[in-house]
């Protein structure tokens, strides 16, 4: 009777499946650092603040150093930058508008994230999205409706 080696068996089936999960983890030169997660404007009738942001997440290391710098276009043809550094591990960034005033339903804003070499200020990398809404600013409140925790009328 034939007897089959067991081992080697196993060890090319194993190897049969892991391979094409260890050639997909390559390090795609052309892969983006980063990709949007989400975003666009909040109204927040409560406290009466109104902006825009969104939220990347990490596609692959940043360079050590890396700076992200966001530039947001704001009512009135004006721009907003916002900057910090990279930190290691971590996977998601938030990225937002200070309270705004003037905003247009219809009206397309954008906002560029740049990824920044921090020694050089070199580009490393570039997403642009373009944010709107269907809500004009001029209905909605003008000052907080509540005041504190127990959403008290405000005076």
């Amino acid at each position: 009777m034939l007897q089959r080696n067991t081992v080697f068996d196993r060890r090319h089936v194993v190897l049969g499946l892991l391979a094409p999960l260890l050639w997909a983890c390559g390090d795609d030169p052309n892969r983006p650092y980063l990709e949007y997660a989400g975003g666009g404007f909040v109204f927040n009738y409560r406290t009466a603040n109104h902006f825009y942001g969104f939220v990347v997440r990490q596609l692959k290391p940043l360079p050590e150093g890396a700076r992200l710098k966001v530039i947001f276009e704001v009512p009135g043809g004006k721009t907003e930058i916002h900057e910090e550094p990279a930190t290691p591990g971590r996977l998601q960034y938030k990225f937002q508008t200070s309270d705004l005033d003037g905003i247009i339903s219809g009206h397309t804003y954008a906002a560029t994230l740049l990824v920044l070499d921090g020694a050089t200020g070199k580009e490393l990398g570039r997403l642009t999205r373009s944010f709107k809404t269907d809500i004009d600013q001029s209905k909605l409140p003008g000052r907080p409706l509540v005041t504190g925790p127990g959403y008290e009328p405000a005076p």
